[in-house]
């Protein structure tokens, strides 16, 4: 594994490899995706199944890419552009923390937090 230190000049060659070559980039170090001009959904998912927090890098957001991005870390809801509740639940599920960046009023997401903790922080907001 190569320290974060080195991912900047080491990653920026992969502008211009193959897809084969950037997936296997993005699928050792996600935040290899900010380096990467050319996206696509199974460049971007790869990305966020290694690091959730990817998803701040990705130019095209889905529901599949967000989904992905949550599971495998709740807060990566922070960059999620547009919230629908099977994401949200999705994202506390993983990390009752992130339901902070949680938008709206879901039902499904108050139900499975302390109720108390879901209103003060929605007043907060």
């Amino acid at each position: 594994p190569q320290s974060k230190k080195g991912l900047n000049k080491t990653m920026k060659k992969y502008l211009t490899y193959t897809e084969e070559e950037v997936l296997e980039a993005v699928k050792q170090n996600g935040d290899a995706l900010r380096y990467v001009k050319n996206q696509n959904e199974k460049i971007c998912l790869e990305a966020v199944k290694e690091n959730g927090y990817a998803l701040q890098f990705v130019k095209n957001q889905n529901e599949k890419i967000c989904l992905e991005a949550v599971k495998k870390n709740g807060y990566a809801l922070k960059y999620v552009k547009n919230q629908n509740e099977e994401i949200c639940l999705e994202a506390v599920k993983e990390d009752g923390l992130a339901l902070q960046y949680v938008e709206n009023y879901y039902q499904s997401v108050a139900d499975i937090t302390n109720e108390e903790d879901y209103n003060s922080l929605k007043k907060a907001n």
